[in-house]
This record gives C-alpha cells, structure tokens and sequence, in this order.
C-alpha cells in the first residue's frame, strides 16, 4: 500500500492499565507508525506507561477534556494520515487497516462504524440511531456512525476544522458534519467494538452527554444547512398562525394579537435562517479561497 506517513493519536486521560496492553498491539500491526498519546491531565501512570512502550507522548497540565486532547493531538501529529481511537481498548489495532483501505479510495475521512451487536446498550443504541438519522437529514447522505471515536483523515483537511470542534466528546458529530459540508468524502466501515476492561469506567455520561451531543448537531446543523433547520419551524409558526385566525374568525370574526404574533414570528424565524444561510456560504467560500 503506498501512502504518506501515518500517525495514530490516542486521546488519553487514567488509562495507564489498558495503555499496557493497547500500545504493544498497534506497534504490532502497524510497527513503522508514529503513536502520539496525548495525556490530558491523567493522575495516573499514563505518562511513565507511554514512555516506557517508547510512544511519543504529549501532556496536558490539567484535564481539558477528550476534543481538546483530540485537537492537540492533530497539532502534533506529523503523518499525512492520522487515525484517531480510543485509550480504553474498545478499538481494535487490527481494524486500522480497513480505515486505511479507504483512504486508498479516494475518501478524505472514513469512521468506524460501530455494528448493533457492539453498543454498550439498547438505549445508547437507540440514541445513536437518532442522532445518525437527524444527520443524515441536514447532510443529504447516509450517515453510519456519527459518534464514532475510531476514524482516519487526511490531516490537513482535519487541522481545517480545529477551531470547530468543542473542547467535550463532541468532536466526532462536529468533524464528521464539518467535512460533509465542506464538500469532502466520508466513507465508513463496519467494526466491532470491543468491551471496557473490567474495572474500567466510561467517562461519557449517556444522558448529560447525549443531550451535549443534540445540541451540537443544532449548531453544527445551523452551520451546515441553516435552512434545513429553520425552514420548518418557520413553518410550523406559519400554520398554526393561520390556524388561530381561522379558528378566532370563525368564533369572534376578527384578526387577533395571538395570530398576528405567531405570524410575525415565522417571519422572523425564516429570515434569520435565510441570513445564517448566507453566513454559511461566505463562510466556507472565504475557506475555499485561502
């Protein structure tokens, strides 16, 4: 396979135990690679495990959360190629090649889409569901995994997108939006997931961090397709304003206040959407050109 130099950056915060056994698997399958763990603020061994597997390692002073260490990490890396994955052994080294097969295929971002049998549970299974079909809804295109953290890129085009990305474990719906809409390829392949160590615990909460992960897909949907999102609201105000004034000219035979309001305000909505949508253009036009 020829390709540019790769670099695999692991996210890593107390997770010095599954760091023992993850980093000899990847130099395992992928011996001639840079490996960057990036410690972000670990209290633990993290730093001293790194060293002694001779794996570059870059630490955070105090814990800055996953998307930050995950933006360090692609500041550092020096590959063309960086694959990004999990410190807490979920991830298989042996599934980095088929994320780089599809590089091969022309594909500027490929995610390891994670199998129904490999979710932690039926709810984050449904959750995830929801969130791959809303979108899906803003980009035009099936989307396999939004939340994957397991995904190869080309570097350049991912260091594009640094100063979207939110600090929290986020980061995956961001890019992966960010990239449709910059008009580059997103490809998945399917993987399976393998369970936490026992003993581990995961640093995500599913309700706190599922709710987080919503409303980055309102923000990251307002920058994709502003009028995807606006449109339909705008709607909705629209017919229920002409709902009540059917129903108030019926009942009282006028034109009321509450009508007016519910008017105005899809109004209001569509516009707002209507200028995001030009912010949004201008906004990757002026990316395209520099």
């Amino acid at each position: 396979m020829t390709r540019c130099a790769l670099s695999v950056v692991i996210p890593a915060k107390n997770e010095a135990e599954t760091l023992t056994r993850l980093l000899p698997r990847i130099q395992k399958y992928q011996p001639s690679v840079e490996i960057l763990v990036v410690d972000d603020g670990s209290t633990d061994q993290t730093r001293s495990v790194c060293e002694t597997a001779n794996v570059r390692v870059v630490s955070h002073p105090y814990s800055k959360g996953n998307g930050a260490a995950i933006k360090t990490g692609a500041r550092h890396a020096r590959g063309d190629i960086i694959v990004f994955m999990d410190a807490d052994g979920q991830h298989d080294p042996a599934d980095i090649h088929k994320l780089l097969h599809k590089i091969d295929e022309g594909y500027d971002l490929v995610v390891g889409a994670r199998k129904r049998s490999s979710q932690a549970s039926a709810a984050r299974w449904m959750a995830n569901s929801f969130y791959n079909r809303f979108a899906s809804r803003f980009v035009g295109q099936p989307v396999a995994d939004l939340t994957s953290g397991f995904r190869a890129c080309r570097a350049a085009l991912f260091r594009e997108f640094l100063h979207m990305l939110p600090n929290g474990f986020s980061y995956p719906t961001t890019s992966t939006m960010a990239f449709f809409r910059a008009g580059y390829s997103v490809g998945y392949v399917p993987i399976n997931v393998n369970k936490r160590p026992e003993g581990s615990t995961s640093h995500i909460r599913l309700l706190h961090d599922g709710a987080r992960f919503l409303l980055i897909i309102f923000r990251v949907g307002t920058l994709y397709s502003p009028l995807k999102l606006f449109i339909p609201i705008s709607a909705f105000f629209f017919v229920s304003g002409l709902s009540y004034y059917g129903y108030t000219f019926v009942v009282a035979g006028r034109f009321t206040n509450g009508s007016a309001l519910l008017l105005i305000t899809s109004v209001l909505v569509f516009l707002i959407g209507l200028v995001s949508e030009q912010i949004t253009q201008l906004l990757y036009a002026s990316r395209s050109d520099s």
